[in-house]
């Protein structure tokens, strides 16, 4: 009789062990949401001059889970995509507007536009098929360019000097020479900048200057540039 329960009590605590082993509910872990943060972020393309400066944006993908329930950063183990090619991601959730090709001349732009972030990872149950997927927004902009994203508000001036001298700009932005300095600068559309050279030089794109060592540009929608030979 003493055997047999003893029997009894050790078959009653494998079942106690075994039902303390399953997960809560008696379901495994799954995931009823994810969610991105940021929902949305903007960048301005890296071509841009001067150069932006936010070139990079860290989204985070948090999933929620029940049996149990729980918060979780999934962010390394989520599937990312983008759906157009504006964006490129460097590590997980890490995105960057995508840049110009490669040996493009400095002031390239890169591609402009807006697209979709998405994160997905897998529901828990029902086999690698059954996945919640998330979506953020991405928008990369240039103001210079009129179709971009918030284009035309901005315009470039390019500035050539040819020969010894010197064209620096009011507003500041231009202090440029033929062996470099800066040449490009971005300002308001509509903006009048006054471009004064060290010396009177044969101006090109700036009609008025004429015998002047100064130059009065006002920029219009794309930017203009304007050549100074001394």
């Amino acid at each position: 009789m003493k055997r047999r329960y003893i029997g009894l009590a050790l078959g009653a605590l494998v079942v106690v062990g075994a039902v303390l082993s399953l997960p809560s509910c008696g379901h495994d872990q799954k995931v009823v949401s994810l969610t991105i943060t940021p929902t949305t972020s903007t960048f301005l393309e890296p071509g841009f001059i001067p150069p932006p400066p936010n070139p990079t944006q860290q989204y985070t993908a948090t999933a929620t889970y029940i049996h149990p329930p729980a918060t979780k950063d999934v962010t390394s183990q989520a599937t990312w995509k983008t759906d157009n090619g504006v964006a490129t991601m460097s590590s997980p959730g890490l995105f960057t507007a995508t840049p110009p090709p490669a040996g493009s001349p400095a002031g390239t732009p890169g591609p402009c536009g807006v697209g979709d972030i998405s994160a997905s990872v897998p529901e828990g149950t029902g086999g690698s098929a059954n996945v919640v997927i998330a979506v953020a927004t991405v928008t990369v902009d240039d103001p210079s360019n009129i179709l971009c994203p918030g284009g035309g508000k901005l315009g470039t001036l390019a500035v050539g000097v040819f020969g010894s001298g010197t064209v620096t700009s009011l507003p500041a932005g231009i202090s440029c020479t033929a062996t470099g300095g800066t040449c490009i600068a971005t300002y308001s559309v509509g903006a009048s900048v006054l471009l004064t050279a060290s010396s009177i030089p044969v101006w090109q794109n700036c009609p008025a200057a004429t015998g002047t060592n100064t130059c009065v540009v006002t920029i219009p929608t794309g930017g203009t540039a304007v050549s100074a030979t001394f």
